[in-house]
């Protein structure tokens, strides 16, 4: 693989964290983004799937949000057995589009990547109403979004959702249109209102390091309501490092930080707990392969 293609501009120093204790029940990371490099000496893949074997993870899912970042991911899967792909345009993509016809040609593209073998989700894909304005704009996003779904009930793989500050719109899509058979809520925004919405509908909720937070006190308690055959664990890496590395760049070895707190927030053993998430992880993008 060549280095990754795109580099946020961040103060320095930007030094990614050491490998936490590594886990007994090694689990997998079910969004992450490898080609935002995010420090001053990025990981290359091959180094990002060795320290997360040192951590005890199994595997993880790479998510593009440009059709660059589509392929990017959906070759990074050939080429390495650790990862699985997700392609789509992410909401705030849509809208640079500019009109119908050309946003059409774009997701065409990902209609053909979603037909690689390891390529086992539509995402992230969605509705963002804090940085969209406009009622072009918006219109497009929602569209971009509807066909998204559409192309993951069509190769029967998952969704992975974007919501942001989108939550009831998002449902009455997912509701009106008929949402894939697996639906996952990525970085878990929502409330345990939207918490119990999802258990009724059995979409899954994806929790990312940022339920660590202390502020974030309605996306701890959507966790514990939240069924546990319906949990997953996510970084978003490189964004939303869990505490106690908040501030750095994140990482998919780092999940280990976020299930201990999880474990220690719902008093369930390390252990179970990853064995959950394993279980509904592989119901949701089937198995990594050997």
């Amino acid at each position: 693989m060549s280095d990754p293609i795109r580099t946020r501009k961040q103060p320095k120093p930007r030094e990614y964290p050491e490998i936490p204790e590594p886990l007994i029940v090694g689990t997998y990371d079910n969004h992450t983004h490898l080609e935002i490099a995010d420090s001053d000496n990025p990981l290359s893949v091959d180094q990002q799937i060795e320290k997360m074997k040192l951590a005890g993870m199994l595997g993880a899912v790479q998510v593009g949000v440009t059709l660059e970042s589509s392929k990017w991911s959906a070759k990074a899967a050939s080429e390495h057995k650790e990862l699985l792909a997700a392609v789509a345009l992410h909401p705030n993509e849509a809208p640079l589009y500019e009109n119908s016809s050309n946003l059409e040609q774009a997701v065409s593209e990902i209609a053909e990547l979603a037909t690689q073998e390891r390529v086992r989700a539509i995402g992230e894909t969605g509705l963002d109403f804090f940085r969209t304005e406009g009622e072009q704009a918006l219109e497009l996003q929602k569209q971009s979004f509807e066909w998204h779904i559409e192309i993951a009930k069509q190769n029967n793989i998952a969704l992975q959702i974007h919501d942001r500050d989108a939550h009831s719109d998002v449902v009455q899509t997912l509701k009106r249109v008929g949402a894939p058979e697996r639906t996952v809520f990525h970085c878990y925004s929502g409330d345990a209102e939207l918490a119990k919405i999802c258990n009724e509908n059995g979409w899954y909720m994806s929790f990312a390091g940022n339920v660590t937070f202390k502020k974030n006190t309605h996306l701890q308690e959507s966790f514990l309501i939240a069924d546990s055959s319906l949990r997953l664990i996510e970084t978003d890496a490189p964004f939303l490092s869990p505490e106690p590395i908040r501030g750095r760049p994140n990482a998919p070895y780092l999940v280990p930080h976020t299930l201990r707190f999880l474990s220690e927030l719902s008093s369930i053993e390390p252990t179970q707990l990853a064995e959950q998430f394993n279980t509904n992880t592989l119901s949701v993008y089937g198995s990594w392969g050997e």
